[in-house]
């Protein structure tokens, strides 16, 4: 009987767990429709290579800010920017994710706050596959859409152990942070 109900408890749970994963992509659709274009440009750092496409976006989009979570020393990032004539007013740099997963949790609240709903996703190549999975489940609990950009590297993309071990912590992080304490 108690095997029973445990088997119950597991099943509702793997069905509610299942239900919230179908309602992202219906969330997202909705968001994408209603804000069609991207509205910052959001940059993992990681490299500068990524940054350099990045403000050469800025200058295709001079009414977008750039983000940067924790990539090069603000110095650095400074003068990518200078060097391509951006002002410096449109860069948002922050230094709290010690990892990819940690760029968006951190990221989603600030997005939220700032009501940016659509975003370019600047990562490298060999990074996007892991990035956009990331983002599906942190940035799409939230209603925030992401728009990929890549930057071309040499490096072979990522495990797809990597990667789902990070899809398993950005769905732990989206469940919990649903939970009001």
């Amino acid at each position: 009987m108690k095997y029973l109900k445990v088997c119950y408890v597991l099943l509702g749970l793997g069905i509610a767990i299942a239900l919230y994963i179908l309602a992202i992509p219906i969330r997202l659709d909705r968001v994408r429709a209603a804000v069609p274009t991207p509205q910052a440009i959001f940059v993992l750092g990681g490299g500068q290579d990524r940054e350099v496409a990045a403000a050469q976006m800025a200058h295709q989009y001079p009414e977008l800010d750039v983000w940067i979570s924790t990539g090069s020393p603000p110095e650095v990032v400074s003068k990518i920017f200078t060097d391509a004539g951006i002002p410096l007013s449109r860069l948002k740099l922050d230094y709290r994710a010690s990892d990819t997963v940690t760029n968006f949790t951190t990221m989603a609240e600030r997005f939220e706050q700032q009501q940016i709903e659509h975003v370019y996703l600047v990562t490298s190549d060999f990074h996007m596959r892991r990035a956009r999975a990331i983002s599906f489940f942190v940035f799409g609990s939230k209603g925030i859409v992401c728009t990929p950009i890549e930057t071309l590297s040499n490096k072979d993309k990522e495990s797809s152990l990597r990667a789902l071990r990070d899809v398993v912590r950005s769905l732990i992080w989206s469940l919990v942070d649903r939970i009001e304490i």
